[in-house]
Formats: C-alpha cells, structure tokens, sequence
C-alpha cells in the first residue's frame, strides 16, 4: 500500500501564511525604515562659491573645499535642449517613475545572467544622483542596492527638478571638475544657458566615463561619444538630422580652460567679508558692470605692457548718484608676479600728491576765506619753519585761486589750509569714509596738503565723488545684496540716519560747485553748466604716486600709476602718465554726462567780494628769514646710510640749517639729541631704518621740523 501523507492542518496553513505575512510586512518595515533614514539625512552638496556682477555675469569661481570645481546650478541655469537629451540618453522614464525603472532594471538582470556579468546597469537618473549623493562605486551588487534605497529616498523628498539639479552640481566631467556649470566653462568657455547641439551632447557623453572620455587627453574618443549621443537625439525625434549633422561637425575642445577671473581683487574681498561674516552664502552678487569690467580690465593690460616691470597700475570706477562701484582694477593681471598682481593697488595706501588740493581749496570757499576770483600770492613763504616749493621750482606772483589750483600751485594751496586748519582737512576727508595713515603724528601739519600722508585710491575715490554729488559723499559700496547688520560688520559706513546711502555733507554745495567749475577748466565763475569734465592731478614726492581722479555728471574716475614696492620711477608725473589712461577709460564708459550747473548762491563777479577776499594776504604766516630752517635733510626725503647693514653700520645722518639764533637743540622723534650747539650744521647716528621726525629749536623759542625715511 502507497503511504498516506498526512494532510496539514488548517491553523497550521493558517500560521504560515502569518508568517509569510509579518516575514513581508518586517521586510516593507525594514524598506521604509531604510528609505525614511535616508531621505531624512539628504544634504546639500558642498558647492563654491561664486561671485557675479550686477546683472549675474560670473565675475569669479572659488572651488569648494574639497578642491573640486563644483558650482552651483538648477535647471533654470541650463539650456532645456541638454535637459532633454539627458532625458533621452539616460533615463526616457525619467519624469513617470518613482525612482526605479522596473523596466530597465529587469532588463539589466536579464542582460547581465546571460553574459555572467553586469552588462548595464539599468541605472534611472534619480539612482545615478544616489549614486553621486554617496559616493557609491559602480559594478558592485550591494552597491547597487544602495542605489535603489537612495533613489527611493530622493524621489521621497524631492522634487524631479531638485534631484535634476543635484545631478548638474554631482555629474563628473573629468579631473577635479564636477556639474554641469563647472564642465561648460572649463570645458566650453561660457555658461551652460546656451548651448549648441554639438556642446549639449559632448556634456550628456562626458559623465559616461568621463577620464576615459576627456577632450583635452582623449580628443578622438570624446567625438566619437559625442556623434553617438547625436545620432542617438535624431533617432528618438529631440534633433533634426541637420541639426545632429551640424553637431558633428562642430570642433572638439581641445584643452582644459580656466575659470574666469574678472575682477579677480574684488571678489576675492566679497569672499574674505562673507567668510568674516559667517553668512554662508555660495553666490555674492557684486555692483560692478561686468561689460564695464571686461573692457577696462582689457585695456589696463594692454596699457601696462608697454611700461617696464615693475610699474603697475590700478583703476576705480564708481557711479556717484548711487555710491556703486561699477569697475575696479586692483592689478591688471592677477599671476604677473613680477608687477605684484596679488597686491590690491585700489587699497594700497599712497602718498596723495596734490590730489587733495581741491577739498582744501573747498574749505576755503566754504568758510569765506576766499573765493575762486580772489587773488593770492605764489611767493616764497615759510610756515613756521615749514618751506615748501612748487613741483617746477618756479614762482607765478600774483593770480586768481582759480588758476592757482588749476595749476596746482603748492604755496597758495599751504596757505589755504593754514588758514581753514589741517584738522579740519583731515575731519571733512574722514566724513567720506576715508582711512588716512598719518604716522605717529598725533596733529596733522600742513604738509598734508601735498602728499604728506597715506591714503588709497579708493578712498581718493569716495572723496571726489562726494565733490561731484554736491559735497555730499555717499559710501560707496560693490555689495549688490546685502544687509545692514552685514554692513556694519564689513565696516561699510553709514549716516547718521541708519541708511546706507544717506550721504555725509563734506562741503557745502556752493563750495563743491565752485571746485568743479575750476578742475573743470572754466575761466571765470558762471552761472551756466561748466562743462563735461572735471579732473584734478598729483604726483608724490620722488616721483613714486602718479595720479588722475576725474568725474563728469555720473561717474567718477579714479587712475594711479607707479610701482607696488613704492620705489620712485624717474619721470612719472599726474598729467603726463595717469591722464592718457583716464581719458582712455572714460571712452570705454560711453557718452559723457554733463556736470550739473550751479546751485543757488553762487557768486560771480569778483568785484562784489569783500575787500579782505579780493586779494589774500597771508595771515599768522612768516616769510622767510627769522626763525631756523632746516635744509638738510630735506622734508620727505628717503635717504640711504646703510643702516641695514647690520648693528653699528651705517652712516652718520648730517643736519643743516639757517637763519634762527643759537644756541640750538635738535629733537629726534620728540626727544633731544643734541643740544647748545653753536653750529648751524652737526651730525647724528641713528640705530636703525625707518621714519624719523627730526626738529630744531633756537634761543628764542622758534622751531622747524622734517620727517624723512633712513634707509
């Protein structure tokens, strides 16, 4: 007989069928649980950052701190003829499936046991930006598990278009470069907004193998790739056959191109502020006129080549009705090591030359000292032992202020600020915004007045143009977006108000007026426009600072010249280098505007001055002869001894003066050297290099003094 097997029990069935029940529910439990974590812990990729212009032109990339170009990008930021190749090359489901194409992913695992191998991956796109997510490698089975999790978590918490995006920031294009933004300008040279077939399809093919693939290493291997993806477009109807013919024959990149580097200085002071700041931002968005920028950083190098190394040369540019920089040129290459492109000339502190002349000038008539059809004496003067010279050693008598600012006189411009007061010189300059270096000098002197301090260019630049905006100087700012707090914490001054443009008055608008209509070039006081420019120069003492400062009715122009190391450069002079230069830039800003005419008050004839200001005589002021002069060593002067030669070198410094009545006591940076000395020459020995104030003091009580460098 055949053995009866026994039959099972209901509730045994019934068990197991639990069993298998809860075995799937734990499994699905497990999935979700899987999946949930995943989606829960989804992050950002790290991106660079990027600073553009006003407009949103890339100014400059930083590479993210892994040392991968890897930029910031959303499908928005992406020609949509790319997105819908990638589509079609990559993943056609793409935009109906919840992450795993069950399709594609069955057709793999066929594929695959039948070759004994992975033969394709049936990869979606939402696996692949996994896949990028974490890091996974490829051709592992596990690793393939990971990837469906991570798919399943993505299309969980994201939309089609942020997991899109995730892959135009993670896809490799080969080397250090990673996403779409990156790859089209390392690769293309310009944003992937527009793109042709041709370049579409090479960026679709790249990520494929993208070391195996790379234009620069394997030219041939990526245009085979590149027509495959192209044929591919026409076969699926996303191209014409012309269209996919013309991508054929379109070059093939050759070499790997740099990011671009305009305005190299500025943005990288945007990143130093935001990294200051805390405030986490990848994209600062910067003032600057990036058409502007391109033009003017062009021409600076085409201009410096022609000056011998190391002379350099630096540009502001700045629109004074809004307080925006529109271009700055901090070195015209930033890699010319040997002009010392890394060193922000704009920021550099420099002897100003006469370039403050005209807010002197300013004060005066502000404070009816004088006018600009008053007339003045350019005459050998001493100020309390202070003896300056005009810069061609010649004297012009008797003229109007007018014209002895628009020739730069030194003599009736000292006599000016003793009258209104250095201090005061220095507290209108700060009202703009400006820093100022004046040494260990506790006091400002009157030699402020023709160079005897540090200040930037970009200070000279806030100074004019609050001249030009009618004595009032706006804070110039280059941040297009940013707070106030922000503000604050970069050190960007504001007024009184709490607005960041309000404005701080540093002359009166009459008085602005009456500095614009000389630098201008007017010959008289009218009550009519005076013009399209106005412009002032300087040249620093030993020829180290060549400057041009200019505004018309919008912008104001700032331009210096010189070396970085501050070295003199025999024959370099205001008028003759920097003002070809800003004449050149004006040209590439395009039409002038006509400076603005007269405001209310102005007055014309010179015959209704008072009587004290028709012709200024110098008040509280010596001439020459009564108390000592020094006349070595000269004000200002770099002299050299050999004092870094090591301890004890060097020579002995030799002092020289005359006039004043012995005995004399000389003072070294306040304190005395030498004393009772009956000799109107002795000598000192200093100890080391650098600035020195040196002081003389006769039996009545009258003093001189110099400031000069030892070297």
């Amino acid at each position: 007989m055949r053995a009866v097997r026994p039959r099972r029990s209901r509730p045994t069935i019934a068990l197991a069928a639990l069993a298998l029940l809860l075995l799937g529910l734990g499994g699905w439990a497990a999935l979700e649980r899987a999946v949930a974590s995943r989606a829960a812990s989804l992050r950002e990729p790290e991106t660079g950052l990027v600073v553009e212009a006003r407009d949103g032109t890339l100014l400059r990339a930083f590479a993210a701190s892994d040392g991968r170009w890897r930029l910031a990008a959303d499908v928005s930021d992406v020609d949509p003829r790319f997105l819908q190749m990638l589509q079609g090359w990559e993943d056609k489901r793409f935009e109906s499936h919840g992450g795993v194409d069950l399709i594609a992913l069955g057709r793999s695992v066929l594929e695959s046991a039948r070759h004994g191998r992975i033969v394709s991956g049936g990869s979606t796109l939402t696996m692949q930006v996994a896949r990028l997510v974490e890091r996974l490698p490829t051709g592992s089975l596990s690793a393939k598990g990971r990837q469906v999790l991570g798919a399943l978590a993505l299309e969980r918490a994201l939309g089609k278009d942020e997991i899109l995006s995730l892959y135009l920031k993670l896809a490799p294009y080969g080397g250090n470069v990673e996403g779409l933004r990156a790859a089209s300008l390392t690769w293309l040279g310009h944003e992937p907004k527009r793109l042709t077939a041709g370049e579409a399809a090479l960026l679709v093919a790249l990520p494929q193998s993208p070391e195996r693939l790379r234009p620069d290493l394997h030219p041939e291997r990526a245009r085979a790739a590149r027509d495959r993806v192209l044929a591919r477009m026409a076969a699926l109807g996303i191209l014409s056959p012309g269209e996919a013919e013309r991508g054929q024959r379109e070059p093939m990149p050759m070499r790997r191109l740099a990011m671009p580097t305009l305005a190299a200085h500025a943005a990288e002071g945007a990143r130093q502020r935001s990294l200051q700041a805390r405030d986490g931002r990848k994209r600062l968005r910067l003032t600057l006129d990036a058409g502007l920028q391109a033009r003017l950083e062009a021409y600076a190098r085409e201009k410096v080549a022609g000056l011998p190394k190391p002379q350099s040369l630096a540009i502001v540019v700045a629109d004074h009705t809004s307080g925006e920089i529109v271009a700055t040129i901090g070195s015209p290459d930033l890699f010319d090591a040997a002009r010392q492109g890394y060193v922000d000339l704009t920021k550099a502190e420099r002897s100003p030359g006469s370039t403050l002349k005209p807010l002197i000038y300013g004060l005066a008539f502000e404070r009816g000292v004088a006018h600009p059809e008053s007339l003045m004496d350019d005459r050998p003067t001493s100020f309390a032992g202070y003896n300056p010279g005009n810069f061609d050693g010649r004297f012009e008598g008797t003229l109007t202020a007018r014209r002895a600012l628009q020739l730069s006189r030194n003599l009736p411009a000292v006599e000016l600020l003793a009258a209104v007061g250095p201090s005061r010189l220095v507290d209108r300059i700060r009202r703009a915004g400006a820093e100022l270096e004046l040494g260990n000098r506790s006091l400002p002197g009157l030699a402020i007045g023709l160079g005897g301090l540090g200040i930037s260019l970009e200070d000279l630049v806030r100074l004019y143009a609050g001249l030009a905006h009618g004595g009032v100087a706006r804070p110039l700012r280059i941040e297009a977006e940013r707070s106030g707090a922000q503000n604050a914490a970069f050190g960007v001054p504001e007024a009184a108000s709490g607005k960041l443009d309000a404005g701080q008055r540093i002359l009166s608008s009459q008085a602005a007026w009456y500095v614009t209509s000389i630098l201008s070039g007017a010959p008289s006081t009218t009550k009519t426009s005076p013009g399209t420019l106005a412009f002032k120069t300087g040249t620093s003492f030993g020829y180290r600072d060549a400057w041009t400062l200019a505004y018309d009715g919008r912008h104001v122009v700032g331009v210096w010249v010189g070396r970085p190391d501050g070295a003199p450069v025999p024959g370099l002079v205001g008028q003759d280098v920097a003002v070809p230069i800003m004449r050149d830039v004006f040209a590439r800003i395009g039409p002038p505007v006509r400076l603005p005419g007269p405001p209310p008050g102005i007055q014309t004839s010179a015959n209704r001055l008072p009587p004290a200001m028709r012709h200024l005589a110098p008040k509280g002021l010596g001439t020459r002869g009564g108390g000592p002069e020094i006349l070595f060593p000269p004000n200002a002067a770099h002299i050299e001894l050999g004092l870094g030669d090591g301890p004890g070198s060097g020579a002995a410094l030799s002092l020289k003066l005359r006039n004043g009545r012995p005995p004399f006591t000389w003072y070294v940076d306040g304190r005395a050297t030498l004393s009772g000395l009956f000799e109107r020459q002795a000598t000192w020995r200093p100890r080391e290099p650098g600035f020195v104030t040196i002081s003389v003091v006769d039996a009545a009580g009258a003093a001189a003094t110099t400031r000069v460098f030892l070297d």
